[in-house]
């Protein structure tokens, strides 16, 4: 008769079993800091153990990511698709304060009382006064992204999106940048439609005009560039639907 399979061994007196594995994720982490100072976080969709993600039926939204590179966390707190505000501390009851403050219909400025390490543009505070159009909020998101860390880097591009951003004409159509190339498109979302010129900042501080990949012209200014991208929009472009 074939024997049976041992079962498992009790300890011995004395001895104890080994304790479950504590869950050392991002998400637990942030319940325990939370339940330590008092705080009332709303479930949380996790990402992973380096990423977390708060949202509710309202459209707020909160992302906390654990750093890689540095020790320290990054919120982004946003609304209706909005990103608006975000920050970087290596205090977590700091970030468990940002994510209870706006998940809990706190706004920018409360939230940034209750975590002083969130920053945002003024452009935020009037958007959360009288939300802007899609494409209004599309053009101030695109500048964010240049103005901050890390697109703060290159300024030429930053200058060009400023550039562009001035001009009535273009501020009309959805501005859209692929490996900093920009260009502009008379339909709001996916696919986009290509009108008139991209224009194409160099690391040296130039830009190149195209039309299609022909190059139309370089300039060293982006408000040249911008002057003839604007001079080639068809007559009655835009707005963007």
């Amino acid at each position: 008769m074939t024997s049976s399979a041992p079962g498992p061994v009790p300890p011995a007196a004395g001895e104890f079993a080994p304790a479950p594995a504590a869950d050392d994720s991002l998400a637990a982490d942030l319940r325990r800091t939370a339940a330590e100072f008092g705080l009332a976080l709303p479930a949380p969709e996790e990402k992973g153990e380096r990423s977390v993600e708060f949202r509710d039926a309202d459209g707020r939204r909160v992302t906390v990511i654990a750093l890689r590179a540095e020790p320290g966390y990054r919120v982004r707190c946003g609304r209706q698709g909005a990103s608006l505000a975000a920050g970087t501390t290596e205090d977590l009851a700091a970030v468990a304060r940002a994510v209870a403050a706006w998940m809990g219909g706190a706004g920018l400025e409360r939230t940034r009382v209750a975590a002083p390490f969130i920053r945002f543009r003024p452009w935020a505070l009037d958007h959360e006064r009288e939300p802007f159009d899609q494409v209004e909020l599309a053009w101030r998101h695109k500048l964010d992204r240049f103005h901050m860390l890390p697109g703060r880097r290159r300024p030429h591009v930053e200058a060009l999106v400023e550039a562009a951003h001035a001009q009535p004409a273009l501020r009309r159509l959805m501005p859209v940048t692929s490996h900093f190339v920009l260009w502009f498109s008379t339909r709001v979302n996916h696919p986009y439609e290509r009108v008139g010129y991209a224009i194409d900042p160099q690391g040296d501080g130039q830009y190149v005009v195209r039309d299609l990949g022909e190059v139309i012209a370089c300039t060293t200014t982006p408000e040249e560039a911008v002057a003839l991208a604007v001079a080639a929009l068809p007559e009655g472009t835009g707005p963007a639907h």
